[in-house]
């Protein structure tokens, strides 16, 4: 028997499932530090004049961009203790799930922002470093001050997007039993006897929806005050 639909459950749902905000937050976070880590190495081994560090950088981002979220999830999930073993006879069995999930997004994530990376650098004139290298300044200030701005900017909005596609895979981590806002819509489900399911998905559903708007939003704050602050530079 199909079980009625109540509308003003959605409401009601969406309280319960917001506390758990800050595990879905503290994924998301954690796996963009450790994806921007990688992602600068990998940037750079694929940017390098050395072709064997091309070829190992491309060869992992082409990898790690061809595995599927849930796939990573379960080889991290499963495999790294096994490998920590193996190798530093350290036992992290017992270590939270959150860094097995920050560990295996972040990981998928660095693909992503590493191309992100070389295609921002590659976008700024070569003509701009020169020009600071001939004015005095070091190759190091001639990067900070002159190169990362511009590819900062240009790179504003691939970011967002890979942003919100995190966003969006956090949600994965009910898979290995973290509890965030949509292990918790599963939770209350359970507990329910399978009852409010349509309406627990929409109220997850809308706040998703929520916050990829405010991700878009912040993306585009961010975007206009570094585009004015670069137009004024340019008068």
């Amino acid at each position: 028997m199909d079980r009625p639909f109540f509308p003003e459950k959605i409401i009601t749902t969406i309280p319960i499932l917001l506390p758990y905000l800050g595990v879905t937050f503290g994924i998301m976070f954690g796996a963009i530090i450790v994806g921007l880590a990688i992602g600068f190495l990998l940037a750079k081994g694929s940017l390098s004049s050395h072709k064997w560090q091309n070829r190992v950088s491309g060869f992992i981002i082409n990898a790690l961009r061809c595995t599927p979220s849930i796939v990573m999830l379960f080889v991290i999930f499963y495999g790294l203790p096994i490998l920590f073993w193996a190798i530093f006879r350290l036992d992290i069995n017992s270590w939270g799930k959150g860094f097995y999930v920050i560990t295996a997004l972040g990981l998928l994530f660095s693909a992503s922002a590493a191309e992100n990376m070389r295609a921002s650098y590659l976008a700024v004139p070569a003509g701009q470093r020169e020009a600071a290298l001939t004015s005095g300044l070091s190759e190091k200030q001639a990067f900070i001050r002159i190169i990362l701005p511009q590819a900062f900017l240009v790179s504003l909005p691939n970011l967002g997007n890979s942003f919100i596609a995190l966003l969006k895979e956090g949600s994965l981590a009910y898979t290995i039993g973290l509890i965030d806002i949509m292990g918790k819509g599963n939770l209350f489900i359970s507990l329910n006897f399978g009852a409010y399911a349509t309406e627990t998905y929409i109220a997850l559903a809308i706040i998703y929806w929520v916050l990829t708007i405010l991700i878009e939003e912040i993306f585009k704050l961010v975007e206009k005050k570094f585009s004015k602050g670069r137009k004024e530079f340019s008068k």
